[in-house]
């Protein structure tokens, strides 16, 4: 039974290492083989991550993805979710996570039939807890848009200060014919930032 640990932080800012020790270590007290370690830096309410997605792919029937907490997983709409779900069903592949203990069972050996319950359990229980990631997700997003317009309505509100340094190194690093991925890579930016800047360069390129 082979293990495959998936780390997510929503923004560059956070670490998405941050849980491996702990990750490593409920492995490591069940015999578990970790066969793979998968950290990105985007948010859990997009259902496109690369790293989740390359999981996927090395996977095998009866791995185990372990993660942290249901919502390094999920913070999807019900459809998206679905759509992971059905993914994560047709490789038969277990989620096992440090904050659902009933998905605990399903990183031990048992036989058929309490294998079968466990895994029916936690079935329900994932559902759920991605629910309330769901529902946590969009209860900060709108009191973040009601904050922003309370202080834009006030004159206080200023959104966050440009990386002036940074933008423009990826502005020369576009110019110098640079790949998107390399970089990322390079200096830890975000896709949409380095196509904010890409199209900043276009647009003032004279004709």
């Amino acid at each position: 039974m082979l293990v495959r640990a998936y780390l997510r932080a929503s923004t560059n800012e956070q670490d998405a290492s941050r849980a491996r020790v702990q990750l490593e270590a409920f492995a490591e007290e069940r015999g578990l083989i970790v066969a793979g370690t998968y950290v990105e830096n985007e948010s859990g309410a997009k259902l496109a991550r690369p790293e989740l997605f390359r999981l996927l792919a090395d996977a095998r029937p009866g791995d185990i993805l372990l993660i942290e907490q249901v919502d390094r997983l999920s913070r999807l709409t019900a459809g998206d979710w679905q759509k992971l779900r059905s993914e994560l069903d047709a490789r038969q592949i277990r989620v096992v996570a440090l904050d659902l203990p009933t998905s605990w069972m399903l990183a031990s050996s048992t036989d058929d039939f309490t294998a079968r319950m466990f895994s029916a359990v936690n079935s329900m229980m994932l559902d759920v807890l991605a629910a309330v990631a769901r529902k946590d997700y969009e209860d900060r997003r709108r009191r973040q848009a009601q904050g922003q317009a309370k202080a834009k309505a006030e004159g206080r509100y200023r959104g966050r200060a440009e990386d002036l340094k940074r933008n423009a190194g990826i502005a020369s690093m576009l110019k110098a014919g640079m790949s998107w991925s390399q970089i990322q890579h390079a200096t830890g930016a975000s896709r949409a930032t380095v196509a904010k800047i890409a199209k900043r360069a276009v647009i003032l390129t004279p004709a």
